[in-house]
């Protein structure tokens, strides 16, 4: 999943209304700490598998409804002020194991067979970050939940096919294989993806694909009040500017990584200035 893929929503930043800076921070430190267990350095599979399960472990007994006052013994940083927050805000731990579940998989790292599993693993790691903040805002209408699950699962999608250059080399490949075989690609040892116009014409459809998800959701940042709306304006712009970079490249992702950039900004303000759901549906990417 890569830490990246956090870094993508609002973390306790100066447009974060204060009196939730505490809780944001804490589901971040969660999520972050978990995902260096699954994803950081050379621990056989086995291993990771084993933390996460201790971290579960940390996480329900944080979450129980009378915790123990004295902090957990590992992870004392993540779960005491996670115990805090879940118990001030009424967060749904359920969200919290989730994203563990999603971590799992990633350490067993399996292959994704078609958009609909790739689209379950969004649904478990990145969509109960959306969730998770639609209840600190007290949010929690059908409507916003379809529109916050499209905009994280866009946001995940589109940090995979950011990260091609990174992800396949290291054997790690979230492409759907259906996509893939119907694009004629095959994916070589390691997973590498070789640049041709076959896998080029993939990672279109692929960021087109994305580019379609945060469509669908893009209506949520006018639902959410004051900075934070303002933030979550620049989240799904950005990620809407990473897909610009993709295609500017021709679609060559899987040869090298685009990137925001500090002259990326003046375009980014000027668009949330003049934010508009409507204008997501009729951006075109080429």
């Amino acid at each position: 999943m890569g830490v990246g893929h956090y870094e993508n929503f609002p973390v306790a930043s100066v447009l974060c209304p204060p009196r939730l800076r505490a809780p944001i921070q804490a589901i971040y430190t969660f999520a972050r700490t978990a995902d260096d267990i699954a994803d950081e350095g050379d621990a056989p599979a086995e291993r990771r598998l084993a933390e996460l399960a201790r971290y579960r472990d940390a996480l329900i007994a944080a979450a129980a409804p009378q915790p123990n006052p004295a902090p957990a013994p590992h992870w004392p940083a993540v779960f005491g002020p996670l115990a805090t927050a879940l118990r001030l805000h009424g967060l749904a731990p359920s969200l919290l194991h989730a994203l563990l579940d999603a971590f799992e998989q990633d350490v067993r790292n399996p292959p994704y067979p078609d958009r609909a599993s790739l689209l379950d693993y969004c649904q478990r790691s990145a969509n109960p970050v959306g969730r998770l903040l639609l209840q600190l805002y007290g949010i929690g209408d059908a409507a916003a939940l379809r529109q916050a699950d499209a905009v994280c699962s866009a946001l995940q999608l589109i940090n995979f096919w950011q990260d091609l250059s990174v992800d396949l080399p290291r054997g790690r490949s979230y492409v759907p294989q259906s996509d893939a075989r119907r694009h004629g690609v095959l994916l070589r040892e390691g997973n590498a993806m070789a640049d041709t116009p076959a896998a080029r014409a993939l990672v279109r459809e692929l960021v087109h694909w994305a580019g379609s998800l945060m469509a669908d959701g893009a209506a949520l940042p006018q639902r959410i009040p004051g900075r934070a709306g303002w933030e979550l304006r620049l989240v799904v712009h950005g990620g809407w500017r990473i897909l610009e970079k993709i295609a500017r490249m021709n679609y060559a992702s899987m040869a090298e990584r685009p990137r925001l950039r500090a002259t990326d900004v003046p375009l980014l303000l000027s668009r949330c200035v003049g934010y508009s759901s409507a204008w997501f549906s009729t951006a075109r990417l080429p």
